[in-house]
């Protein structure tokens, strides 16, 4: 895009301006498969910071990496009824190998309980032999039949956490605290708050006796499911015999979880933060948190100056670079870095060299400032936390503006026929009426909110008991 103008705004076509963003800022490119996806160094990038990010926080847990296969034997993904009749119509299935038919045909994962179990079945034998508490980073496949570059594409990157436990109290608590690191992630890192919660049985994990997740809302209204954390009871255990002799020498299945958290959360990025000029990015997470630009890239002395001034941030911490390219005028450049979301430029020409200041531009803001070079390594390290803090309160504040109490069935009808956005409403947890709410206004229950206390309502759809108040809206 050589022009601003070929970027769609977001109130015209949401759609069209989030498939332009992310190509034209470099994040992503269809793959020629259909449903695929290639993720662009710029958006790697991103991605490899969340891994960074996470990847921490999962072994002070006190959990390890580590890899199984990509290929599962059919037999294996059938041994659990729920999760395969939840899963056949998204298998990819290799029927054959070497110019010939398989014996047996091979799911490729989607999602690895099946091919990781059997060994926890062969490792498991005593109690002091739990827990056990494995992630993998991968990718899985699922077979999608509508499409969105990281919202959801046929294959995806992601982690999964797979852990087995002697008691269901203690299985519980990993389901916690996998859906608190998850939050902490979304929030501290990606300025990203939404609800986290509980789903309701019809939208839960197959396999699962529960679900956890993180419910995002984005900027057309729907909402996002950020990332899921379940508990497996011993669902799992009994299918694919993992049992353990207990303190007392009784045999007992273990406990399970399962957890995970995928490049969809980059697509909530953009969504979330994104303008119309392109992205924004959190500092935090920001592959670039300062870009240095300077004006005329052919003078030495300024490109001398924009060096030291990048080699004192890098010392402070600060992820930098110099656009020092001679085929680019200065507005142009301006626009590529608005455009893939640099927190911070810095803009340096033979005036500011002379009276000694820098002009620092704000994406965030949009606003520019003059700045003395000498202050620069000082202020830019506290001026990029106080961009997080921006973004985040921005983004908390356009949830609660979005977030909507309905207490009669016209009123939720209403809202989801025109702003939609995440509603409040009592329902009374049958199935049947979950059903008829999603036929008659595409809205399903996102979550049950942890916080939620028990009241005595009515369900916004039938008018029978209701003690809690769910959390709705459509869903991508």
């Amino acid at each position: 895009m050589a022009k601003r103008e070929a970027l769609p705004t977001r109130e015209a076509n949401f759609s069209s301006w989030y498939n332009t963003v992310v190509k034209g800022a470099g994040l992503a490119d269809y793959g020629p498969a259909r449903g695929t996806m290639v993720i662009r160094p710029y958006g790697y990038a991103i991605w490899e910071n969340i891994v960074s990010e996470m990847d921490s926080r999962i072994k002070v847990a006190g959990v390890e990496n580590a890899y199984f296969p990509l290929f599962i034997p059919m037999n294996l993904l059938e041994k659990e009824t729920q999760h395969i009749e939840g899963f056949a119509p998204h298998l990819a299935v290799v029927t054959h190998g070497g110019g010939k038919e398989l014996k047996e045909p091979l799911a490729v994962r989607p999602t690895s309980e099946t091919i990781m179990y059997p060994f926890y079945k062969d490792w498991i034998h005593s109690w002091r032999d739990l827990p056990v508490k494995i992630n993998q980073w991968n990718n899985v496949v699922r077979w999608e039949l509508r499409t969105t570059l990281f919202l959801r594409t046929m294959e995806f990157l992601w982690q999964e956490g797979h852990t087995a436990h002697a008691t269901h109290d203690e299985s519980w608590s990993e389901v916690m605290r996998a859906i608190k690191m998850y939050e902490g992630v979304y929030r501290d890192y990606l300025a990203i708050p939404g609800y986290a919660g509980v789903k309701s049985a019809s939208e839960r994990f197959a396999g699962a006796d529960d679900t956890a997740t993180y419910e995002t809302l984005m900027p057309d209204g729907k909402a996002l499911q950020g990332c899921t954390a379940h508990d497996l009871g011993q669902n799992f255990s009994k299918a694919f015999g993992i049992s353990f002799l207990d303190k007392s020498g009784q045999e007992e299945f273990a406990w399970q979880t399962s957890w995970g958290f995928t490049t969809r959360s980059i697509g909530a990025l953009i969504m979330v933060h994104g303008d119309n000029k392109g992205l924004r990015l959190p500092p935090r997470i920001a592959p670039i948190q300062t870009v240095i630009v300077p004006v005329h890239a052919e003078s030495e002395a300024l490109s001398i100056q924009s060096k030291q001034i990048a080699e004192a941030l890098s010392q402070q911490g600060v992820r930098v670079k110099i656009d020092d390219r001679d085929n680019k005028t200065a507005g142009t450049k301006y626009y590529e870095w608005e455009l893939k979301g640099v927190p911070i430029r810095l803009e340096l020409g033979e005036r500011e060299l002379s009276s000694g200041t820098v002009t620092v531009y704000r994406r965030d803001t949009d606003e520019r400032q003059t700045m003395n070079i000498a202050d620069v390594t000082e202020v830019l390290p506290q001026l990029l936390e106080d961009i997080q803090t921006n973004m985040l309160r921005q983004a908390e504040e356009f949830l609660a503006s979005n977030t909507h109490d309905a207490t009669d069935y016209d009123t939720f009808k209403s809202i989801m026929s025109s702003s939609r956005g995440m509603i409040r409403a009592f329902w009374c947890e049958n199935a049947a009426c979950e059903e008829v709410i999603k036929a008659e206004t595409k809205a399903s229950t996102r979550c049950l909110p942890f916080d939620s206390e028990e009241e005595q309502g009515e369900c916004v759809k039938c008018g029978e008991k209701a003690t809690h108040r769910w959390i709705f809206a459509q869903s991508y």
